[in-house]
């Protein structure tokens, strides 16, 4: 029977977690700052990620896992009896007290960042305290900035520009929303309709190339389509995993956790697929790469390590850890990365040969941040709000 386990902080009724998939959404945490990190040296250069290219769909397996999660943890609870229904108001201050802890702590963190580059755009140009103040509060009560207004205070069209990052968790706060208000209540018939469409739709738009981008990597921005391009590419992945949740059947693999790790971390890492031989026809290649990876490849290594346990004390530490730290290190590292790109562009560094003391430092410090959260701020704040929750209800 597969390990499951119950966090800290969570509420008493919660559900056991998935020991496996907690784990591996560490993984693939610590692959999207890789991947960030690597970015670094192509914005410093003007060019391209030359290695590691894909990272980026860590956000997408990120949106699967969410699907599968919340299917698990809320869908039976909705026509409970007595007191083990759930409701709206429950169902809404659960996630809130799960996620925005740590948004609030990722503006006030990135705020001190922005700070300690100067606050400065992209360009070198001063930004305004004021402007600067506004955007902590717009990121706290999370009201995204648009390209060109005051308080998108780096200059490069970001929603969240304290912490970029922030926008899937935007998404994610809409996926929630639609969950709970309309996808919950489908019916298996009609949610495979729903996730064929939005897979179709989202498939056309990225094949396509509607977004200029060439991947799959949109949505950070409200400018152009990318608010269309985010909001289906966090519908599909979100809906498969709750299609997986529905219909879950543990099938066991030896070994699937780290085998899930090497093929993301594979799949990740193969290069730039350039459409060139088909100038004129409108397709992106590497978007279709992408697309494979999200639609076949995802949500078999969703299935196969929910079905897993790990073996060994050893092991199962690490997955906790690595489960424990994932949501912290994904909404926390960005402002570091901030830094690290300033510090690149400053001393026109391009290359991982010549820095890679500072990447070791950079990866640390992010880890270290994130563990320091969980346990400082984010698991006694959630444990405060939890008790103060229940003894409302």
């Amino acid at each position: 029977m597969e390990t499951r386990m119950t966090p800290a902080a969570a509420f008493s009724d919660s559900k056991p977690h998935y020991e496996l998939l907690d784990g591996l959404r560490g993984a693939v945490a610590l692959m999207v700052v890789w991947y960030h990190i690597l970015e670094g040296f192509a914005f410093a250069g003007g060019g391209v990620i030359e290695t590691f290219n894909h990272g980026h769909l860590g956000v997408d397996f990120f949106f699967m896992l969410s699907g599968f999660v919340i299917s698990y943890a809320y869908d039976d609870r909705w026509q409970a009896q007595g007191n083990k229904r759930l409701g709206m108001a429950d169902f809404f201050r659960r996630r809130l007290i799960r996620l925005h802890p740590m948004l609030i702590k990722g503006a006030v963190i990135g705020f001190v960042a922005f700070l300690m580059q100067g606050g400065v755009t992209w360009d070198g140009s001063k930004t305004p305290f004021a402007w600067t103040m506004v955007a902590l509060v717009c990121t706290m009560l999370f009201i995204p900035a648009y390209p060109g207004a005051g308080y998108e205070v780096r200059g490069n069209g970001e929603m969240f520009p304290l912490n970029g990052p922030s926008w899937s968790l935007f998404f994610e706060y809409i996926g929630n929303i639609a969950y709970a208000l309309v996808i919950r209540r489908m019916s298996d018939r009609v949610l495979c309709a729903f996730t064929a469409l939005t897979g179709i739709l989202w498939g056309w738009f990225s094949v396509t190339d509607m977004s200029g981008y060439d991947m799959l990597g949109v949505g950070w921005t409200l400018d152009g389509m990318n608010f269309i391009g985010g909001l289906l590419r966090m519908l599909f992945p979100f809906s498969v995993g709750m299609l997986i949740a529905r219909h879950f059947r543990p099938v066991k693999v030896p070994g699937i956790f780290w085998i899930s790790i090497a093929v993301l971390f594979a799949l990740f890492s193969v290069p730039y697929i350039s459409s060139d031989g088909l100038s004129g026809n409108g397709i992106s290649l590497n978007s279709v790469y992408e697309l494979l990876c999200v639609v076949c490849v995802f949500p078999v290594l969703v299935w196969l390590a929910a079905s897993g346990s790990m073996s060994g004390r050893l092991s199962g530490k690490l997955c906790t850890f690595l489960g424990d730290i994932s949501y912290p290190l994904y909404i926390v590292h960005y402002p570091v990365m901030y830094l690290f790109y300033a510090w690149l562009i400053r001393n026109k560094l391009y290359t991982l040969s010549e820095t890679w003391p500072v990447v070791l430092l950079v990866m640390a410090l992010s880890i270290l941040l994130a563990y320091a959260c969980l346990k400082l701020y984010d698991e006694p704040v959630r444990r405060w709000l939890t008790r103060k929750a229940q003894r409302k209800v």
